[in-house]
């Protein structure tokens, strides 16, 4: 208890040292590559990566505080995107001096956007299967081989890509992990149509790609401990537990943002911003279970029993999720760890997203069918239900199938909870120990 009574009183102090520091560095009329360098280079753009690359070592709820009080002040937060969720803790944690330098640097303030190059047709939930292959010449890896779920694939100028440096090593032990330049002739990105009618997802082609040697992460042949370090804070970052306000700006050149007023992206742009929503500790922003029961309150849904039950059920999860955060928070302060939460988390997520998709369909009934898959059309739907929050509702239900695909699959959670938290014995088979270009591949 002492512990995590000094840990509160420590988030006080770092939101108090904030508040200073934004009263002396944030102007509406700086640009956003500008306002990015000063917020990232002073650590506040990813307060959760180590002290000495571009962060401040917090643990990850006091980071969405930070991320909630910048958006509380009135300013632009930290770059959106995979490259602070993933690419810039896992090349903290991996890369060299001179990779967080430079890569991570980029990262923070805003200059480079990244993508995730790990899935391929035939190497989804079996990822050590991978077949994309990447060949030294000289003091470059050639890189041949297709991936698929490329996130933001569209707008990245870097992707982290895993690619297999020795097919006569054992699978999971000839894998390497790369930082790979998307702005170059042999890298082709396709989008994705997805069911909402968005393509956040693209399949990426490389044909004769290059990756110079000195933007190999973490080692040759250990990629695959470097890609669950990936996957590890894709699962705590996706997990339930709470997220953060704020306005969303993407970084990168594809995006455009780099060069704009950064105060035209937020609705105050006064000398002092108000500040009454001002993050505090235990501070969480508003859910989904809110915005439903809003709707059911408005169309009178909210008198059906069994809407209520699952109301209190959504938000019960969503509690869990937030609470074993804090458990979370407060063993680690005391020099622990809960083995498996990130996994945890993320298959609470997914039930979540289900549990989100079923009462948000009912609570607006036959407008359920309805939905703009072209955001042109959005208006017109809009003013012919009555209903500006419908889009949130099918919006959900039509995505609520991904996350328990995304992020590693609902049957992979469950798999390394029971093998490597609950030491159950794992599945037979001798794919482990055996070369890869032995194993029999899908065709």
């Amino acid at each position: 208890m002492t512990d995590t009574l000094q840990d509160t009183n420590d988030t006080d102090d770092q939101l108090d040292e904030l508040r200073t520091w934004l009263a002396d560095n944030w102007d509406p009329e700086l640009t956003v590559a500008e306002w990015w360098e000063r917020l990232g280079t002073s650590g506040w753009a990813a307060p959760t990566l180590p002290v000495g690359s571009y962060g401040r070592g917090v643990a990850r709820p006091v980071g969405v505080l930070i991320a909630n009080e910048i958006a509380a002040w009135g300013a632009v937060g930290a770059p959106h995107g995979l490259g602070l969720l993933l690419a810039a803790p896992t090349i903290a944690d991996h890369g060299t001096v001179e990779q967080t330098d430079t890569l991570v640097r980029d990262i923070v303030t805003g200059q480079a956007a990244w993508c995730q190059l790990f899935s391929e047709p035939g190497a989804g939930s079996d990822l050590a299967g991978l077949t994309a292959k990447a060949e030294l010449d000289g003091d470059e890896w050639i890189i041949n081989g297709q991936k698929v779920w490329t996130s933001l694939g569209q707008s990245a100028d870097y992707g982290m890509l895993i690619a297999r440096t020795a097919p006569d090593a054992p699978k999971h032990q000839g894998i390497s992990y790369f930082a790979l330049d998307m702005h170059q002739p042999g890298v082709e990105v396709r989008p994705l149509r997805e069911l909402t009618g968005h393509a956040m997802f693209n399949e990426t082609f490389m044909t004769d790609a290059r990756v110079p040697v000195d933007r190999l992460i973490g080692g040759l042949n250990r990629g695959w401990a470097v890609a669950n370090t990936t996957l590890g804070y894709e699962r705590a970052g996706l997990g339930t537990g709470g997220g953060s306000r704020g306005t969303i700006v993407m970084p990168g050149a594809i995006a455009g943002n780099l060069e704009e007023r950064v105060g035209d992206f937020v609705p105050t742009t006064g000398d002092r911003p108000k500040r009454e929503n001002a993050a505090t500790a235990g501070d969480h922003p508003a859910r989904r279970d809110d915005l439903l029961t809003g709707l059911a309150r408005g169309n009178g849904t909210i008198a059906d029993p069994l809407i209520r039950q699952d109301l209190v059920r959504l938000y019960t999860l969503n509690e869990l999720g937030r609470l074993n955060s804090e458990r979370l928070k407060s063993t680690r302060v005391a020099g622990g760890d809960i083995p498996g939460m990130a996994n945890i988390s993320k298959l609470s997520m997914s039930a979540v997203m289900r549990l989100t998709r079923d009462l948000g369909l009912r609570i607006v009934g036959a407008q359920g069918m309805l939905h703009a898959y072209e955001s042109k059309d959005q208006a017109t739907l809009n003013q012919a239900t009555g209903n500006p929050f419908l889009p949130g509702v099918t919006g959900t239900a039509l995505y609520a199938q991904a996350p328990s695909i995304y992020g590693g699959t609902d049957q992979i959670q469950r798999n390394i909870i029971g093998e490597r938290v609950l030491g159950l014995p794992k599945e037979p088979g001798n794919d482990k120990d055996q070369p890869f270009s032995q194993l029999l591949k899908n065709s």
